[in-house]
């Protein structure tokens, strides 16, 4: 008798919410765009997210306001709360979101972060996360008593120290027991420090990544239970999603034990041709003229002011260590880039403003509710995502249409879940509970 191949059963897929600020994302011009300083902005976007049964609300940070030619940056965020100050007072208004904040290892130090994190789950009932991230500049650095910065591959190890070190300190008590010393030391750290609160609901909070470079990838195999990806296409989801998925067992993880979740942005029409017209018009309004000399700007190293942003790229190369933007991500190789985009423009007849557009674009879904549903739901099926951390252009309200029209129709087909199945963020995320390290010597 012939056994006919038990088919794979249907995954579910995890969605979070990023309150969006940063970047072009926001059309600050809109009339409904609120403040993205004020508690009711946050309350709301969170309750929205929750309402829709996401798995998390996710908070970017910065540490400092960014700058060109020397002015902060006009059409940036004028003004960003702390996240984990945020987190920790959406904590009494919501009951099941996970709440994740973005905080950095090169200008904090384990003890105090592991202990604000601890605070944090508590408070929650296990819904904390954590962002893990780096800084590369000295422009952040000036802000801090180290200053200066760390190479790409001390930034990762310093990271990979920090948080061995803040599990220790999850670790060293033990519910009914004392706590213990944990003396982590190394050349980024030498800790002589017991914990000031037992385990957490959760023992660590849900940490997450999101480096895309080799050291990146090896760093969230070995460390995060969430990548937070920019691969969002089919097929560049997919490649990275096998990749890091390769790499856990050699850690003794199993692909269950990593979630990858791409941003991604929606627009909803109630036709297909509504949709792409809408999202073409939220594009313009969040690259403006200035907007898109600013991302040339950021590669040329020039003042390109006097440029037409409806005109041809510059004809000049860039200046390699220029200093005029500052906070941005490095372009890295400025040549490089500056000749990929000519081509590119050259190829499709595209002035400044429209290839800042192309290039900045997010993964979008675009279309009507049934088939942005079905697109999302191809994209968890066929192993090109977990899940997606969706970032509104609108602030707060710019989640409600997707948890109004979108997720009764991801729970129709049995996809995602109608009601929170268990108290934790790693119950939502489907991921088991740590087993407590030893914690350190008594």
């Amino acid at each position: 008798m012939t056994r006919t191949p038990t088919a794979r059963p249907r995954k579910r897929i995890h969605l979070a919410a990023h309150f969006p600020g940063v970047n072009n994302t926001t059309v600050w011009t809109d009339p409904t765009s609120g403040s993205q300083i004020d508690f009711s902005s946050f309350r709301h976007l969170a309750r929205t997210a929750e309402r829709g049964r996401f798995d998390f609300l996710f908070l970017a940070e910065g540490l400092r306001l960014r700058e060109r030619k020397g002015l902060l940056h006009d059409l940036d965020v004028a003004g960003r709360p702390e996240s984990l100050t945020v987190l920790n007072a959406l904590a009494a208004v919501t009951e099941h979101l996970g709440l994740a904040a973005t905080v950095n290892t090169t200008f904090n130090e384990p003890y105090e972060l592991a202990r604000r994190f601890a605070s944090l789950d508590h408070l929650s009932g296990g819904r904390a996360a954590w962002n893990v991230v780096t800084t590369s500049d000295a422009f952040t650095g000036a802000n801090f008593r180290r200053g200066g910065y760390l190479d790409r591959a001390d930034r990762y190890r310093r990271a990979a120290a920090f948080v061995e070190a803040a599990r220790a300190l999850w670790d060293a008590w033990p519910p009914g027991g004392t706590p213990r010393t944990v003396r982590p030391t190394g050349p980024h750290f030498d800790i002589t420090g017991r914990p000031t609160l037992p385990h957490s609901p959760q023992v660590h909070p849900v940490l997450i990544q999101a480096g895309d470079s080799g050291e990146g990838r090896e760093f969230a195999a070995r460390t995060a239970d969430v990548v937070f990806s920019r691969h969002g296409t089919l097929e560049a989801g997919r490649a990275f999603h096998a990749d890091v998925k390769r790499r856990l067992a050699r850690y003794g993880r199993t692909p269950d034990d990593l979630v990858i979740m791409p941003a991604a942005t929606v627009v909803l029409g109630d036709t297909e041709a509504e949709a792409l017209e809408r999202a073409a018009h939220i594009r313009r309004k969040q690259v403006s003229p200035q907007t898109a000399l600013a991302v040339l700007e950021n590669v040329w190293g020039r003042d390109l002011s006097a440029y037409d942003p409806d005109g041809p790229l510059p004809d000049i190369d860039p200046v390699p260590d220029s200093d005029l933007v500052q906070g941005w991500a490095h372009a890295g190789d400025r040549f490089g880039i500056a000749a990929r985009w000519r081509a590119l423009a050259q190829e499709k007849q595209l002035s400044i403003r429209e290839l800042a557009i192309e290039q900045t674009a997010r993964q979008s879904f675009i279309g009507t509710p049934a088939s942005v549903a079905a697109l999302i739901d191809e994209h968890v099926q066929t192993d090109a995502a977990d899940g997606f951390i969706l970032v509104p252009h609108l602030t707060p309200g710019g989640l409600d249409e997707f948890v109004d029209r979108v997720v009764p129709l991801l729970q129709e087909r049995g996809v995602f879940r109608t009601e929170y199945e268990g108290p934790t963020l790693r119950h939502h995320l489907g991921l088991r509970r740590p087993e407590p390290g030893p914690g350190g010597s008594a």
